[in-house]
């Protein structure tokens, strides 16, 4: 299975957020960079280039993750309005987005946004397939175009069109964001669903008592999972980031004291790999994942 790593130069694409779930904001865009400088010339419709948490209180959520993961934070701000984009080391992994509890109702979110070629094509086949446009294409200066959806379960999913190329599938380090899965009541509904508006190729998981599970894929590169959500009351649908670590026992440690909880116990799991599930002190909920022999499996059959 090949594993990819979010894009490393996907710095401030989503200051969009203005258009997003929840939020108010500026009507003018902002001036921000392109996704890739240099410009990379590549394309990879289907693969997940960025994510963005929207959260009512930044200020828990960037001690939360900066904490967590080592990541540093930077906030930016246009016409009275803070963004905030969370780097690896030198490459940017993710964004923070301030949303209105009394808007939203509910919890902190992350949403995972898939690179498209097309992305006024790409909306008019969602919308075709039964999805809600949550935020239309809005273009941004040197960086392309971004709109949110919510799909057939209700499940938000963010759609960029860069106007400098995709970065490269490369594989990714402790810090990165290593996949992403979908859980829902119907796997293969959503399967058909996300095969039709963003051509993902979908297949049940070859794996011995997986079959009931569906995996998304572009050629020989899996860009992301589907599973029938948890047989518990509190579930919903919705995608699941997981981030890779060095060290699983010695991150989940460090949640507690910063407001967090650990969701799922780590346990083992795929490809020689242990996986927890942790929520931040806001409601953001990512997964971590530890390979036992510090190697990713970039092409596992």
């Amino acid at each position: 299975m090949h594993f990819t790593s979010f894009s490393r130069r996907a710095t401030l694409v989503a200051l969009a957020a203005t258009l997003a779930i929840g939020i108010s904001g500026s009507g003018r865009a902002a001036d921000f960079p392109a996704l890739n400088a240099p410009a990379t010339g590549e394309t990879h419709p289907g693969k997940f280039v960025w994510a963005e948490l929207f959260t009512a209180d930044p200020a828990a959520a960037t001690k939360f993750y900066t904490g967590v993961f080592g990541w540093t934070s930077g906030t930016l701000n246009k016409d009275g309005v803070g963004y905030t984009v969370f780097s690896n080391g030198t490459h940017p992994v993710a964004g923070l987005r301030r949303r209105s509890l009394t808007a939203i109702g509910h919890s902190a979110r992350w949403v995972h946004y898939i690179a498209v070629a097309d992305i006024n094509g790409t909306l008019a086949l969602a919308t075709k397939a039964g999805a809600t446009i949550r935020a239309p294409a809005r273009p941004f200066p040197d960086l392309g175009s971004q709109a949110i959806i919510t799909d057939v379960d209700g499940s938000p999913v963010g759609l960029i069109q860069s106007t400098s190329g995709d970065s490269a599938d490369t594989d990714p380090v402790a810090g990165d964001w290593n996949w992403v899965h979908l859980f829902v009541k119907q796997p293969a509904t959503a399967a058909e669903f996300y095969r039709t508006v963003f051509n993902y190729e979908t297949a049940p998981d070859s794996r011995p008592g997986k079959s009931a599970e569906w995996v998304l894929s572009n050629g020989p590169v899996n860009r992301g999972g589907i599973s029938v959500i948890p047989d518990r009351e509190d579930a919903k649908p919705g995608w699941l980031g997981v981030i890779r670590v060095a060290d699983l026992d010695a991150t989940l440690a460090l949640v507690p004291g910063l407001g967090g909880e650990v969701m799922v116990a780590p346990h083992e799991a795929a490809f020689g790999s242990r996986f927890a599930v942790i929520a931040d002190p806001t409601g953001g909920t990512v997964g971590l994942v530890q390979y036992l022999n510090n190697v990713n499996p970039v092409n596992h059959p």
